[in-house]
């Protein structure tokens, strides 16, 4: 690993002295072609602010446009050049990045300006991805794809191919339109390479090439996507006409978001959460949680409280309660966990999920039954060997700590299945049975077995 990170650490470094040398531009260009984007991106990042003025002059607007989409936060180095080379790097960026540069300016007014600077072309298609909501798929497509006519010869195909190319570098598929600008199939890049001069486009063209409408929700759709695997998808309007595509990078990104929100939510929070939200935001999408989670604590305290002639008469037992809540907790967690990837798939039938809340009770009474008797067995050595208790009495309490152990993660398994497919049954995002309130709720059962248990079979025998 430390020898990893120096190569990495002399790597950047070398880029570092490329940069800050006095060669000419061409020199400069023909250094850094040696190197990927990513890294020099990186390098650039750690340049002052007079270095990469100057380095604009140099390397020019077109070569900026390949390195600041690798840059995490690009609104800070586009105030650094004036507005209009800053829209003459925007314009040479997909669209898609280019919006995403956008979004970094906080200055509303200033977009605007930036969007106005760039030539038409480039920013009616900024335009028209930000004309989506956030949660569509429209949102995270690009401009840059190949689209040729269906009644093209395979040699006309070719030309339209060399043409667009110059503009756009996503060329493993070339998706076909017919005479009406609808969108009805795609081309491999291969089999047009392959092709006869003088063959039909038909005999090549996949209609069966999926697609996908751009006001569809990034989430319902992001199985789909996988399922598929494809380079790109196309994206239609609603006059089924390819406005754009969607590819293998945008959906990792999309499918990252998505676990970043779901982890974001099993912990009690309403999505992820940004590191520049503000105080008043963070506070909004928590209170609600913290709400309910809080009256369900205060029921389970009640129901302790209804037990204190236990605790009053065999003190010992409050000593094991974490220990059974804990392991419930967990259990409830982890069948959470499994479920909402099992509801993922959206063709899971009634009888699946039935049989899959059967399997995950068994799994956890298995679980529960092997650790139930191990602390059957410990406990009451503890109770003997360290605090003096009888046998008698050591394995009465060990008995009950290890019963309701078994119990309680049965209950949790169960508990944990069946909430997070409640809710997909009635069209919430099941994301949403998040693990504090499934905890709180196996607390609670476990709590009136444990403490029942004790009530029934201790009090007044100890």
């Amino acid at each position: 690993m430390e020898t990893k990170e120096l190569l990495e650490d002399s790597k950047l470094q070398e880029i570092i002295d490329i940069l800050r040398s006095d060669e000419n531009a061409e020199q400069l260009m023909e250094a850094l072609d040696d190197y990927h984007e990513n890294d020099i991106a990186e390098a650039y990042e750690a340049l002052n602010k007079e270095d990469r003025q100057r380095l604009f002059g140099i390397l020019g607007a077109e070569r900026l446009s390949e390195i600041f989409p690798y840059i995490e936060d690009v609104g800070e180095y586009l105030s650094e050049i004036t507005p209009e080379q800053a829209a003459d790097v925007l314009e040479n960026m997909d669209a898609d990045d280019a919006v995403d540069a956008l979004e970094d300016i906080e200055d509303e007014e200033q977009r605007e300006k930036l969007i106005g600077l760039m030539e038409a072309e480039a920013s009616a298609d900024v335009r028209l991805i930000n004309s989506y909501d956030e949660d569509e798929i429209g949102s995270m497509m690009t401009t840059n794809f190949i689209v040729i006519e269906e009644d093209y010869s395979v040699k006309q195909a070719m030309r339209a191919l060399i043409s667009q190319s110059q503009e756009n570098d996503n060329i493993n598929t070339i998706y076909v339109e017919d005479k009406d600008k609808k969108y009805c199939g795609a081309i491999e890049l291969r089999d047009l390479i392959l092709a006869r001069a003088g063959s039909p486009l038909e005999d090549i063209i996949s209609h069966s090439y999926p697609s996908i409408d751009a006001k569809e929700s990034i989430s319902d759709s992001i199985e789909m996507l996988k399922d598929y695997a494809e380079d790109s998808i196309p994206v239609l309007n609603e006059n089924k006409e390819i406005i754009g595509v969607i590819t293998s990078q945008d959906i990792i990104e999309a499918v990252d978001d998505e676990m970043g929100e779901d982890y974001a939510r099993l912990a009690g929070l309403t999505a992820e959460e940004d590191l520049h939200e503000s105080l008043r935001e963070s506070i909004r999408k928590r209170i609600p949680w913290l709400l309910l989670l809080l009256g369900l604590g205060l029921a389970t305290s009640s129901v302790i409280g209804i037990f204190d002639k236990v605790v009053a008469s065999v003190a010992i037992v409050v000593v094991f309660q974490s220990l059974i809540l804990d392991m419930a907790g967990n259990v409830g967690t982890q069948s959470l966990a499994v479920t909402i990837r099992v509801l993922m798939d959206e063709e899971i039938s009634g009888l699946e999920k039935f049989k899959f809340v059967l399997k995950e009770m068994r799994v956890g009474g298995t679980n529960g039954l092997i650790l139930g008797c191990l602390a059957f067995v410990f406990v009451a050595l503890y109770l003997h060997g360290l605090k003096g208790f009888v046998w008698v009495a050591a394995f009465q309490i060990s008995g009950i700590v290890g019963f309701s152990l078994f119990i309680a993660m049965i209950v949790s398994s169960f508990i944990g299945t069946i909430i997070p497919i409640f809710f997909h049954k009635i069209k919430v995002d099941p994301a949403v049975a998040s693990g504090p309130l499934i905890t709180t709720v196996n607390d609670l059962v476990a709590v009136v077995t444990y403490y029942g248990l004790a009530g029934l079979l201790l009090v007044g025998r100890i």
